[in-house]
Order: structure tokens, then C-alpha cells, then sequence
């Protein structure tokens, strides 16, 4: 029985955990957020120098203020079609959790929209959507003016491995 009380603590504690602000950004049309705990800074476009045989998704690296920091395209990770920058293409700097630790990291974004406070009540857990899709990167989907915004564990986006080669990358 204290088993059974414990599990539900933790369930309850997790999705209390979903609760919060959240910075919002669009990636091909579609409606993302990031915990606003985790984000550092937002900056436009800065010259990214290519890192020679990195994958396809991590643009390269960026110096900013003196610190460099690896920059992933959120796009490709994602496997949607690369476009060209504009205007409102920016970088989120977020930390990563690490097993060195905490992470810089810039992440090209198609635009940031804005800051939402979203409650427990309108996070709901991803669909399972039948087959072996890794959505372990999804805290969960947050219901919004009647759309769906996707909520970002930024920390499970990158696979240990990715981290390990942006981190060679700095």
C-alpha cells in the first residue's frame, strides 16, 4: 500500500512539475515550448562557424561574449526541411543537463512567439501514437486558444551521445 502511495506521489509531483512559464517559438508552422527555467538568453542570428564533420543538425559554433557555445538547427534535429534565416531567426541559448553538467547550447528557432504561464490542468501526456516513436523529448502537449503547443524536455531533445559531440564542438 505504501508502495502505491509513494508511485501516485510521484506521478502528482511530476505533472506538477509541467506547470509553469513557458517561452514559445514556431519551427514550420507548428507551436513549441521550453521551460523558462531553462533558457538563458535569446539573441538573433550571429555568425556560426561550421564544426568540420559534425552531424547535419549542429550548425556550429558561436561566440558569445568571449564564451563559445554549439548551435543545433531545432529543424533538423526534428527532421523537418532546413530554410533560409530571416529576420526573425533566432537562437534560444538553454542549459542542458549534462553528465559534466550544465550545457550551453544556441538552438536556431523560426521565430520565438512568447512567454505563456500554462497550468497542469491544460498539459496533457503525449498520445501514444502506436508505433516505436521516441517522444521521450515531449513533456507533454499543452492546450492553448483551442491549438496544441508541443512542450520540450530540452534536457532529452539531444541524445547523450549529441551532447557529447557539442561538447568536443566548444
Amino acid at each position: 500500500m505504501t508502495e502505491l502511495v509513494e508511485t501516485m506521489d510521484q506521478a502528482v509531483k511530476a505533472m506538477a512539475d509541467r506547470e509553469g512559464k513557458y517561452l514559445t517559438f514556431t519551427l514550420a508552422e507548428e507551436e513549441y515550448g521550453i521551460g523558462i527555467l531553462k533558457i538563458k538568453e535569446i539573441i538573433g542570428m550571429l555568425p556560426i562557424t561550421t564544426v568540420p564533420q559534425s552531424p547535419e543538425f549542429v550548425k556550429g559554433v558561436i561566440n558569445l561574449r568571449g564564451k563559445v557555445i554549439p548551435v543545433i538547427e531545432l529543424r533538423l534535429k526534428f527532421g523537418m526541411e532546413s530554410v533560409d534565416y530571416t529576420e526573425r531567426t533566432c537562437i534560444i541559448v538553454v542549459e542542458i543537463e549534462a553528465r559534466s553538467g550544465v550545457v550551453l547550447i544556441g538552438v536556431v528557432v523560426d521565430l520565438v512567439s512568447e512567454v505563456l504561464n500554462i497550468k497542469e490542468e491544460d498539459i496533457e501526456d503525449t498520445p501514444a501514437f502506436g508505433t516505436k516513436l521516441d517522444t521521450d523529448y515531449i513533456l507533454g502537449m499543452a492546450k492553448i486558444e483551442g491549438g496544441v503547443k508541443i512542450l520540450l524536455n530540452i534536457d532529452r531533445v539531444l541524445s547523450t551521445e549529441d551532447i557529447a559531440v557539442l561538447e568536443k564542438a566548444a
